[in-house]
């Protein structure tokens, strides 16, 4: 019998070895010339050639910030949703990979029957009801459709490439959160920053403002000199509302990302903490890398594939279909009878299927198919670019301002000392209440402008990290 079936599963395994659709050869290249030149145009001279690490944000050396970041990651809900979606991708991967195989069912039934009593109806045999009959049924059945022109396979590939996809997806759902809650942080630590420079602001303003009223009282200041002093108090005072305010959103913020109930971080950060040192060095912006490591290139290119091998699934469908369905079952009064050989009935049907006749709708769908894959490569191109253009603007935007950075520290600097001597000025009795109080003003201003400047530089640190790709572990 095996000897005889030979030829038959012979030829079934060479028809079966047959795919038809384009073949997958990989992602066409984009940018040529960047990936050519190695950098991009706006690539630091002194950026590391270090490899870049994934958490990044630990160069930061806030242990705080690496606790929120974790936690971010553990109970984010953006995070549980692309980890949702991968096990349903994976899911679909194990449902394709089945459909290569038989499909076999089995089944048991016991039947009681009882004929209906004829005497009682003039029947010449005289007979009365015959049983109850008892009845033992036993059967499997088994059917498989050969993947002839690899339809199957294609299905098999495109959901592989899916779910692929989605673990690109959970990574980069990992890499926006990362640098998220780092530029809420930042954020937050600007806001507390400047909130405590207010303070430190109303304190020298109350101080000149009684200074002022003494000297008013005596008759040297007169009402307008009063006033002044007290419409700048008063408006420095006025600042610290919408300070407070921006605290609880930036808050609340962090606690959205870590998957928190509001108010569950107020006792965590309300203590106000310097901003994080940034590392004197960046990565090294290598096109080739980013290519490598950004997730969204990842599921771009990985459309791609699933788009391409479901045009194979298509032209599949215009070639016959060759399926085989087997039953085997056996009936016996006893059960302890169902085994026996007189007992079984087999049956074995082999189907050849082929749509003929179809009036374009198999050839509609290959053109879908291929109009859908020459859409996925257009988005691929698309996302390369955008992500070569993001960190070629994100290593210009952080280069800029680390070098406003340092202009603000020297503005700073020179507000300080100007400040300091203009105090000693008032107190020495050659600078008025005013000169002190324009000295304190400008100070003010040039040190929010270097904590703003400064929680910008983390902002863009965060994001050019982004950029690169950077924050995903799987």
């Amino acid at each position: 019998m095996i000897a005889r079936s030979f030829p038959l599963l012979l030829t079934l395994g060479l028809l079966s070895a047959c795919t038809v659709g384009p073949d997958y050869h990989g992602a066409p290249v984009v940018a040529p010339k960047t990936l050519a030149a190695g950098r991009l145009p706006h690539a630091d001279e002194a950026a590391s050639r270090e490899p870049a690490v994934a958490q990044w944000w630990w160069s930061l050396g806030d242990p705080q910030l690496n606790e929120l970041i974790s936690q971010a990651m553990q109970n984010s809900p953006d995070i549980a949703t692309a980890q949702a979606r991968l096990r349903q991708s994976r899911a679909s991967l194990s449902n394709a990979n089945a459909d290569l195989m038989p499909k076999i069912s089995g089944d048991a039934a016991m039947l009681k029957l009882r004929s209906p009593d004829t005497s009682a109806l003039g029947g010449n045999n005289g007979g009365s009801g015959r049983g109850p009959l008892t009845l033992y049924l036993a059967g499997f059945d088994a059917s498989w459709e050969a993947d002839l022109f690899g339809g199957t396979r294609r299905a098999i590939e495109a959901a592989q490439a899916e779910a692929q996809s989605s673990e690109a997806r959970l990574a980069d759902a990992q890499v926006q959160l990362a640098a998220e809650v780092v530029q809420s942080y930042a954020d937050l630590r600007d806001q507390q920053a400047r909130l405590a420079l207010v303070d430190a602001s109303v304190d020298i303003e109350q101080q000149a403002l009684d200074l002022t009223r003494q000297r008013r009282s005596r008759g040297v200041a007169s009402q307008l000199q009063l006033e002044q002093v007290l419409t700048q108090a008063e408006n420095t005072r006025a600042q610290r509302l919408p300070l407070q305010a921006s605290i609880v959103e930036s808050v609340d913020q962090l606690g959205l990302l870590c998957g928190l109930e509001p108010g569950e971080l107020d006792t965590r950060l309300n203590t106000a903490r310097p901003l994080p040192s940034i590392p004197a060095h960046v990565p090294f912006a290598d096109p080739a890398a980013i290519l490598k490591a950004r997730p969204d290139i990842r599921v771009a290119e990985r459309a791609l594939a699933s788009s391409n091998a479901q045009i194979g699934e298509k032209k599949a469908d215009w070639f016959p279909k060759l399926s085989l369905m087997g039953d085997l079952s056996f009936s016996a009064a006893d059960p302890g009878h169902l085994a026996r050989k007189d007992n079984g009935t087999w049956l074995l049907l082999p189907r050849l299927t082929w749509n003929v006749l179809d009036f374009g709708r198999v050839a509609a769908g290959v053109e879908g198919a291929q109009a859908g894959r020459d859409d996925a490569l257009a988005q691929y191109k698309r996302v390369v670019l955008s992500a070569l253009r993001d960190a070629d603007v994100a290593l210009a935007r952080y280069g800029h301002q680390r070098e406003n950075v340092v202009l603000l520290r020297n503005v700073e600097a020179s507000a300080v000392r100007a400040a300091d001597l203009t105090r000693q000025r008032y107190r020495a009795g050659t600078a008025s209440t005013l000169d002190w109080l324009d000295a304190e003003r400008t100070r003010y201003q040039a040190q929010e402008s270097r904590i703003s400047g400064d929680a910008a530089l983390l902002k863009d640190f965060a994001s050019l990290h982004k950029s690169l790709g950077l924050g995903w572990t799987l």
